[in-house]
């Protein structure tokens, strides 16, 4: 609502400017006066200080009606942009505290969310997959034009600062994010949070975009759990499209699906989850949740796919699954240890 406003203040400020030109351009041609003179009486028309007119209408009806014309017209469009540009004003500066505020309470309630930096092309499409998944998440960009323009959700907040200043992080919920992405449009300041995110909490998943090969190892070494190049996925795409069109197809599909959201997903189990000591065929994920079980790994072992339905589950264990994401969440929760 915000660039709205603003665009539509810049469009009256230049019909506005138009009009006083024509104006200006009337008076000139009508009255038959010097530049200087036509532009007073247009400035005194439209700011309406009343001063003596130097252009005498008197002697010319037609005159004297453009010069009405002028001044009702003149007055709405000064009053016109004087009402939008108090708009914009009090909603830049009413509107950004009470904004700010919600945010602060909306992430208060957060917990275990996802922390993205940087809402440019890359951190936008982070934030939608995350709203497709139902993920709960923080967005920290230094523009707030960036911030306005995503969906207003309860599962979604913004903060407007530097993702570089540690401070910023922890208003966005760094204590109690469980995974940070840091997108930022310049590699530099993606390490510089890497660094700043690892240093405080040493346990935090973080995911890193570069688009320099050699910047992966060092986001690496400053502690990132993985580095990703937007510019290679988009290699492996194009190869995919060439080599195998309808896997490329069918995962395309699974992802713009508008009926039900369709994910391949992980469960861990953790010690003391009821899923630990039964087989995949014991626990029937299909008929329960609708889940096909595509992989299993222990640990730092390797996957293990299209496991048996023989195959026993233990403390630790990851199931790599495709479903719908709500069942998917259904079946997380009924994996989570009891108390």
């Amino acid at each position: 609502m915000g660039v709205e406003l603003r665009r539509r203040l810049v469009h009256a400020v230049g019909l506005l400017a138009a009009f006083a030109a024509l104006a200006v351009v009337g008076f000139r041609l009508f009255a038959h006066v010097p530049w200087l003179d036509a532009l007073y009486m247009v400035v005194i028309s439209l700011s309406g200080v009343g001063y003596h007119e130097i252009v005498d209408t008197s002697h010319s009806a037609g005159l004297r009606a453009f010069n009405i014309a002028v001044l009702v017209g003149g007055f709405a469009a000064v009053v016109y942009v004087i009402s939008l540009a108090t708009a914009v004003i009090v909603q830049g500066e009413f509107g950004s505290i009470f904004r700010r505020r919600r945010m602060e309470k909306r992430i208060a309630t957060f917990q275990g969310h996802y922390l993205v930096c940087g809402a440019g092309e890359t951190g936008t499409l982070v934030v939608a997959e995350l709203g497709r998944t139902g993920a709960t998440a923080s967005v920290v960009d230094l523009k707030r034009e960036r911030l306005e323009a995503l969906p207003d959700r309860p599962t979604l907040a913004t903060v407007e600062g530097d993702a570089t200043d540690l401070a910023t992080l922890e208003r966005a919920g760094l204590d109690r994010a469980a995974c940070v992405v840091t997108a930022l449009p310049h590699e530099k300041d993606n390490l510089v949070v890497t660094v700043l995110v690892r240093q405080k909490d040493p346990s935090i998943r973080i995911v890193a975009r570069h688009v320099d090969p050699l910047m992966a190892d060092r986001l690496r070494k400053a502690g990132a759990d993985a580095a990703v190049s937007p510019t290679a996925i988009g290699s492996m795409r194009l190869a995919s499209e060439a080599v195998r069109p309808h896997v490329v197809g069918f995962l395309d599909q699974m992802l713009k699906e508008r009926a039900q959201t369709v994910r391949i997903e992980e469960i861990p189990l953790a010690a003391g989850s009821p899923w630990i000591g039964k087989t995949l065929g014991a626990l029937d994920l299909r008929k329960q949740w609708g889940l096909t079980t595509l992989a299993l790994r222990d640990g730092d072992a390797s996957y293990r796919y299209g496991p048996e339905p023989e195959e026993a589950l233990s403390s630790g264990t990851v199931l790599i699954v495709l479903g719908d994401v709500a069942r998917i969440a259904e079946a997380r929760a009924s994996a989570v240890p009891k108390r």
